[in-house]
């Protein structure tokens, strides 16, 4: 008898070779899980790999092809689905589908600005931007647990930490903008403290464009306090591997949802 290979929705015949999403679909990092795989099933959205109305691979699947768990992914899912890209049906023929929003104006949806794609500011080059801000925080970190800070200095830095951590979701990007900030001035260097403050100003303009996730603001939250107790501790090393990973994290969620 012969076996039926009938494809599973969202692929072309199985894996690997066909499989249409092996392009995006990888393993990610185990630092910004979270922000990695909600980048990768944006961007099968966004590049129309299953198309509106088809179903997205098994939970299971997904989750074995991401290295993420179940349940992570499903807080990944979520957000697509308050976002209005995917909904979840029950039953036997029941699973995660794609679904295109519909356009809040005539003309909203246009190939420069596919649904659930955020357009970026004219004239930004969002990779650039992201580079810099890295190259600039990852330095700044450096920098100041490799000459150590004073107890005054220590004192400002704990403060800046702890006034994002009380922050109210919607003043949570100022709070995290400061104690940015009050880290690259802790450096010791005007000139970088000048430069990040005007790359600063244009990543907030990316991040203003995105929704707050919450899930995103909980593993920041967890990288800050790491960044802090790494610079204390004089290790510049692990400050520079943190800052790096935190900025990545970010650049991952701007990566998915603007165009």
């Amino acid at each position: 008898m012969r076996a039926d290979h009938t494809a599973a929705p969202g692929t072309t015949g199985g894996r690997p070779g066909n499989d249409r999403l092996a392009a995006v679909l990888r393993p990610v990092r185990a630092g910004n899980g979270f922000e990695e795989a909600l980048e990768q099933i944006l961007q099968i959205v966004r590049l129309g790999l299953v198309p509106d109305g088809e179903r997205l691979p098994a939970e299971r699947e997904l989750a074995e092809r991401l290295g993420i768990s179940r349940v992570m992914l499903r807080e990944v899912l979520k957000v697509l689905a308050e976002q209005g890209l995917v909904i979840s049906r029950r039953g036997r023929y029941g699973g995660t589908f794609v679904q295109h929003p519909q356009p809040p104006a005539p003309d909203a949806d246009t190939p420069e600005n596919p649904p659930g794609v955020v357009a970026a500011p004219e004239g930004v080059d969002v990779r650039d931007t992201l580079r810099f801000r890295e190259v600039l925080e990852t330095g700044a970190a450096e920098l100041c647990a490799s000459r150590g800070l004073e107890k005054s200095e220590a004192a400002q830095l704990r403060a800046a930490l702890d006034a994002t951590r009380n922050a109210a979701l919607a003043d949570y990007r100022r709070g995290d903008t400061l104690f940015h900030l009050t880290l690259v001035e802790l450096a010791g260097s005007p000139t970088l403290t000048a430069q990040y403050a005007a790359v600063r100003a244009k990543v907030n303009d990316l991040l203003g464009r995105i929704p707050l996730l919450v899930r995103n603001l909980e593993h920041a939250q967890r990288q800050h306090a790491e960044l802090v107790e790494a610079v204390l501790a004089g290790d510049p090393e692990r400050a520079r591997t943190v800052s790096r990973e935190h900025c990545a994290g970010t650049a991952a969620l701007l990566r998915g949802f603007l165009a």
